[in-house]
């Protein structure tokens, strides 16, 4: 896992649940190399802060972990 100091600076299209609102405090995804299998996350209120850059696997392990209750394990990178 490695990160970007500025999320802007992708050049990716970012989207969001659908199930949050404009006053939701929610992360961004999007696919910054399909080929590479690489996403990247972000918080949606800080669209010029950090990004943290996920394998799909990675991401996969994470959405799987949330869905089922718990995030107290280690996710595979």
């Amino acid at each position: 896992m490695s990160h970007v100091v500025d999320a802007s600076a992708l050049s990716v299209n970012w989207w969001k649940s659908s199930r949050s609102d404009s006053a939701a405090q929610c992360v961004e995804c999007g696919i910054v190399d399909a080929g590479a299998q690489l996403v990247a996350v972000r918080d949606s209120k800080q669209p010029n802060g950090p990004a943290l850059l996920l394998s799909y696997h990675t991401m996969s392990s994470f959405i799987v972990a949330l869905n089922s209750g718990g995030t107290t394990g280690r996710f595979v990178n």
